[in-house]
């Protein structure tokens, strides 16, 4: 190859992570003006940063109970949808129907969310069930299902089945084998299916609203009072932190996805 090509690869390679890098910078350039005007960077005739509107977020009795339930659906749904996933990648892979069970479980994604809700809503409502912490987890987790299954279904692709056939022939039963032999390995992608379910869990509001109730989460006390009171230094307070979190929380799935699976002795 000639000598100016070979010196012309790098900066094209180059050009290019620029342009990368240009395009993820505007994409995400509208998370940065929340966490500026939280603390009065942004406001007209502000002098130095001030954390009082994070300060006051917790004066508020329905915010603090908004928190509350926030917490308690998260935990919920941080362990049924993954649970369920791994049933549903098991089930996935075992049946001889893997492509009907793939899309039942995927279903929920292709479904307008504000469709989702409302029949969730009517669903509920001829049953009798009355709006509450049930009815939220459980509409949050049919949202979270495929996407833990997906996360699953990824991390279950990457595993030896001859290491489980090794385990029946020294006698160990189907169960024995997944839990000995491939549960430690797909751990890591189990947890990143936590880890995704709490972030849709944190972030979803339009089905949440609309089957809540009497109830509020973080994300739908702020959709409400945006509506009532347009944006103020609370909300973008509130924001700001959801957006922190959601962060933290995927800086944690790409930590534990970068781990080896376990090594087993030979």
């Amino acid at each position: 190859m000639p000598r100016g090509r070979q010196g012309a690869l790098p900066l094209g390679a180059g050009a290019v992570w620029i342009l990368i890098g240009v395009l993820l910078f505007l994409l995400y350039l509208p998370l940065f003006p929340p966490a500026l005007f939280s603390v009065g960077l942004a406001e007209p005739g502000a002098h130095g940063v001030t954390f009082r509107a994070y300060a006051e977020l917790w004066s508020s009795p329905i915010l603090v109970s908004a928190t509350v339930t926030t917490l308690e659906v998260a935990a919920i749904v941080g362990i049924a949808a993954p649970a369920l996933g791994l049933l549903a990648a098991l089930a996935v892979r075992e049946l001889r129907i893997p492509r009907l069970v793939l899309l039942l479980v995927l279903l929920p994604l292709f479904v307008p969310g504000v469709s989702m809700g409302l029949a969730s809503a009517f669903f509920f409502r001829v049953l009798g069930i009355v709006p509450s912490l049930a009815t939220v987890a459980l509409v949050q987790t049919l949202w979270a299902l495929p996407f833990a299954t997906l996360v699953t279904l990824t991390v279950m692709s990457t595993f030896d089945p001859i290491l489980l056939e090794a385990a029946h022939v020294t006698g160990a039963n189907r169960l024995r084998g997944f839990l000995d032999i491939e549960l430690p390995i797909i751990r890591p992608g189990i947890i990143g299916a936590i880890l995704f379910s709490l972030i849709l869990s944190f972030n979803e509001t339009i089905r949440t609203s609309l089957v809540q109730g009497p109830l509020n989460t973080v994300q739908t006390y702020i959709w409400s009072t945006y509506k009532e009171t347009g944006l103020s230094p609370a909300i973008y307070a509130l924001m700001t932190l959801l957006i922190l979190l959601t962060l933290l929380l995927l800086a944690s799935m790409l930590a534990i996805g970068s781990r080896r699976a376990p090594r087993f002795p030979d």
